[in-house]
């Protein structure tokens, strides 16, 4: 719900208040990265959704983990399906050429932090104990 809410004021604002841009044919490059990073944002949310589900462990963030994922893409970043979202907000941002988006994109990366993973790392690390710590020592939270 961050991120859709981060997307949707973005797009508000965008429309409402428009930021200045870069010109073309700068603009042609980061709406080409756009597309490219929206690709990426599709490869690790299926990738990431794949993991869980064979893992027999819950996707919803609100429910405890049945299991310590640290394969496919886990295994780049604690917590692949976030750093996709991020990704989505900015190659979002990239495309419509607007720069609410890539603001909006921190923002949101930020209370997706604060509201979300730290709290999943906590029970992580009660759940699962020294197997997570060990985890968290050789994967990064984001990238």
């Amino acid at each position: 719900m961050i991120y859709l809410t981060a997307i949707v004021l973005a797009a508000i604002l965008a429309w409402t208040v428009p930021l200045p841009w870069i010109p073309s044919p700068l603009s042609d490059i980061l709406f080409a990265i756009g597309i490219v990073t929206i690709v990426g944002v599709v490869a690790i949310d299926v990738s990431a959704m794949r993991t869980l589900h064979r893992a027999r462990t819950t996707i919803m963030p609100h429910r405890g983990s049945e299991h310590l994922v640290s394969g496919g893409p886990f295994s780049f970043s604690r917590n692949p399906i976030y750093l996709a979202n991020t990704m989505l907000t900015f190659g979002i941002g990239l495309i419509a050429g607007s720069a609410w988006f890539l603001l909006l994109g921190l923002l949101a990366a930020f209370a997706t932090q604060k509201l979300a993973i730290e709290r999943e790392e906590k029970h992580l690390e009660a759940r699962f104990g020294k197997r997570y710590r060990d985890y968290r020592k050789k994967v990064r939270r984001w990238i």
